[in-house]
């Protein structure tokens, strides 16, 4: 057994896939801790030892290089190899592979919030320099939230994620998108039969992975007395600390219901008294930074068309009060055909993200409701859900690039 201190942000998957065990074995040799309990920072767990493998750096070796030799993962390296630079990699120096490792930069074996998008960030920037990567603005907790864009095409696609804090499976979904992509780009493969060099020759793609960080980071790892929102949060989640159906921002606001598109009106169905886990539209349209950011990056790049991901229900929403463009309807039907999802007109919802644009651009909007279950959904299910959304994305981009739009 090997000992190790809890960290603030750790949870029980976390530390399992650092280690390369499963949590089963994990909650095995510490008897006295339970699945859904929350870690204390200071707790001395006991981890089951996994054999290591040390491997001497080479001439010209990089470190996704390295890790593809040995189906390892980037922040699985640098975590068993804290005293080295990992981004300048010496010839001699001795690098130990740990044991389970996953064999891709995102790893979503477990939670996934603002500090693996931020670490999984720099390591894709590193191995991919043609991506860009650009700060929209920052959280109630003043965390960054970022922009990649990957081409250069004439027209302009948005794809934003994790809005809603229990949905944030879909952060490492899109990351997993934004990794293929990029990596189809530098090494001349496709992605489901697509060429995506080509593809990005008509399409300048801009993805919005993390847009609520703070909350993400509750649903995850809930939250400790000194949490500057401690007192607010459990009397707006009625006195409990179990924070897992929370959607909301960490002032209790539902920033899909933020957008200046019949705002009052959904003031007026939500009936919301105040802040709380899901449906309270806020003091003001904007009224969140978060909701700014996103707003105002989308009103200066002028985008052709945005999508939105969510969880769950496999629909794909794609109009809003007949401000929609003629080809909404053929674009969402095809994205429906990519993932074997429904197109569904929507009615009785205002304020959205994609409601918003609409009504402001009169271009093609959706939101996709990825998956199905009851959110959050499971980890263990990440492997359907993206055989489902990758085909939708492509299609999506498809759509600008070909200008179907």
């Amino acid at each position: 057994m090997l000992p190790y201190i809890v960290q603030q942000g750790d949870t029980l998957l976390r530390i399992a896939r650092r280690f390369g065990v499963n949590k089963e074995s994990l909650l095995a040799a510490n008897p006295r801790i339970a699945a859904a309990q929350q870690l204390i920072p200071g707790l001395l767990l006991s981890v089951p030892a996994q054999h290591e493998t040390v491997y001497c750096v080479q001439p010209g070796d990089s470190l996704l290089g390295i890790a593809e030799l040995f189906s390892a993962a980037v922040p699985g390296l640098a975590a068993a190899n804290p005293h080295l630079d990992l981004k300048k990699l010496i010839p001699g120096q001795l690098i130990t592979v740990p044991a389970g490792s996953y064999g891709r930069i995102i790893d979503a074996r477990a939670e996934y919030g603002h500090a693996e998008l931020q670490r999984d960030l720099d390591a894709m920037e590193s191995e991919y320099p043609f991506l860009e990567r650009t700060v929209i603005g920052y959280s109630v907790l003043h965390k960054p939230i970022y922009a990649v864009r990957l081409g250069e095409g004439p027209r302009k696609i948005q794809i934003n994620a994790a809005m809603h804090a229990n949905e944030w499976i879909t952060a490492p979904l899109l990351m997993s998108f934004v990794e293929d992509a990029a990596d189809a780009c530098a090494h001349g493969r496709n992605v489901g039969g697509v060429d995506i060099r080509k593809l990005i020759q008509g399409a300048e793609v801009w993805f919005v992975p993390l847009v609520n960080p703070d909350g993400v980071e509750l649903v995850q790892e809930g939250m400790r007395q000194d949490h500057p929102f401690f007192s607010e949060l459990l009397q707006w989640n009625r006195q409990s600390q179990r924070f897992a159906k929370w959607k909301a921002n960490i002032r209790g606001v539902d920033l899909n219901d933020q957008f200046p598109a019949f705002w009052e009106e959904e003031v007026r169905r939500r009936e919301a008294s105040g802040p709380g886990p899901r449906d309270y539209p806020g003091p003001a349209p904007l009224s969140e930074p978060e909701a700014q950011a996103l707003y105002s990056f989308t009103q200066e790049r002028e985008f052709d068309m945005v999508v939105a991901l969510h969880t769950q229900g496999q629909e794909i929403y794609w109009n809003y009060r007949g401000y929609e463009p003629a080809q909404s309807e053929r674009i969402a039907r095809r994205l429906a055909k990519a993932a074997g999802y429904k197109p569904v007109k929507l009615g009785g919802s205002d304020a959205g993200f994609k409601d918003w644009f609409i009504h402001d651009f009169r271009k093609p909007g959706f939101t996709v409701e990825v998956g199905l279950g009851s959110n959050p959904l499971p980890i263990d299910s990440f492997p359907d859900l993206y055989d489902e959304l990758r085909p939708l994305l492509l299609a999506a981009v498809e759509a600008v690039a070909q200008e179907e739009i």
